[in-house]
């Protein structure tokens, strides 16, 4: 023994281990669990290992491993587990399991060379690869990375195209693999799905509709009503995150917990800080009513203009120079007269393009 096990022994038994026993007889397992049991006499004609061989043999789930020789006479006497096997047993072997790599080890050359001719011919007909070693000789295997995954559930009830993607989650249990939705998920295994609902609180002591304009310039859908239980007035951003208006300090922002609507609720909360910050320059927004839907095209259009201007320069019009050929935007409906194609279809897209980016992001989006 090494010196850190003689100095364990001084405050323990470092063989005393917590999660293996050595019963004297039968009476004393407690068969209550999933375990591993190493019994002799490996023959299994009487002892321990026959005993347990009795009780768990009509189990097809239990398995019984022998490691050395058997003598003759004995139970397991017509299975050979001769350290050296013959080709018939080899070939026999081999062919039952149908290995991509068979690898062929601790022989004599000669011998190994024949029975890798003779195993070549068997698999001729297959892709089996045999190799032969010498020794200190290193190999390379490349296993393939594909995996087999089954759809249960209600994603089992249609067929599925090839090459369609699936959404769901992958369970993996031993070696297989199986996808599902959310909601069979305590059906299928002993998992269950929960939902979690994040509340904050920040600072704000301005009116709600000082900041409700904010979130219209970003988000498609945004809805102002008051809440059923307090009575304070609540923005619905994205049909995702809530704003309630709890008090004259500070507003509370509530959203059930995503990917999209952690996003939207932390730009929520950006626009809120800042409005916040910038209170004394938009308080008289207050008072103003709300800017409407040709007010917002008109600044939209101004903003398109502008970004047009800086790509292809300003001549009074929207007439667009580019690469010495003239295009004529039609900023109405974007389309685009040039007599040469290529233009045509480079101020198109940029104006396609500037025209999103200044839209309201829509809901369908998410």
């Amino acid at each position: 023994m090494n010196e850190r096990i003689r100095n364990q022994f001084v405050s323990s038994n470092p063989f005393n281990f917590k999660h293996i026993s050595s019963p004297n007889s039968i009476e004393d397992f407690i068969d209550n669990k999933p375990c591993v049991v190493i019994a002799s006499p490996d023959s299994l004609q009487n002892g321990l290992s026959r005993q347990l061989f009795d009780k768990w043999c009509a189990e097809k789930k239990n398995a019984c491993v022998i490691p050395g020789y058997v003598v003759e006479g004995t139970l397991v006497h017509y299975v050979s587990f001769s350290a050296h096997t013959y080709y018939d047993q080899t070939s026999t072997f081999l062919k039952e399991l149908m290995p991509p790599n068979i690898i062929l080890v601790h022989g004599q050359a000669n011998e190994m060379g024949r029975l890798k001719q003779k195993l070549t011919s068997l698999f001729a007909n297959g892709n089996t690869k045999i190799i032969t070693l010498k020794n200190c000789q290193s190999v390379e295997i490349h296993l393939s990375s594909e995996k087999m995954v089954k759809t249960i559930g209600k994603l089992a009830e249609k067929t599925h195209e090839v090459g369609e993607t699936i959404n769901g989650l992958l369970l993996k249990k031993g070696f297989t693999y199986r996808i599902m939705t959310p909601d069979d998920l305590h059906v299928f295994s002993q998992l269950s799905t929960a939902n979690i609902t994040q509340r904050i609180t920040i600072p704000y002591s301005g009116a709600l509709a000082v900041i409700q304009h904010k979130p219209k310039q970003i988000y498609e859908s945004v809805e102002s009503s008051t809440d059923e239980e307090y009575g304070v007035p609540t923005l619905r951003v994205h049909e995702r995150v809530t704003v309630k208006h709890e008090s004259k300090n500070h507003l509370s922002v509530h959203w059930t917990t995503d990917p999209t609507s952690d996003m939207v609720s932390d730009s929520v909360m950006a626009l809120v800080l800042n409005a916040n910050r910038e209170m004394p320059k938009v308080v008289s927004i207050e008072t103003e009513p709300f800017i409407n839907e040709q007010e917002d095209a008109k600044k939209a259009e101004k903003i398109v203009h502008a970004l047009l201007i800086s790509l292809f320069g300003d001549d009074g019009k929207l007439v667009i120079n580019v690469d010495g050929n003239v295009a004529y935007l039609d900023k109405q409906n974007g389309n685009v007269e040039c007599e040469n194609e290529g233009p045509n279809e480079r101020v198109r897209t940029a104006y396609r393009r500037i025209r999103s980016s200044v839209k309201p992001i829509p809901l369908s989006v998410s």
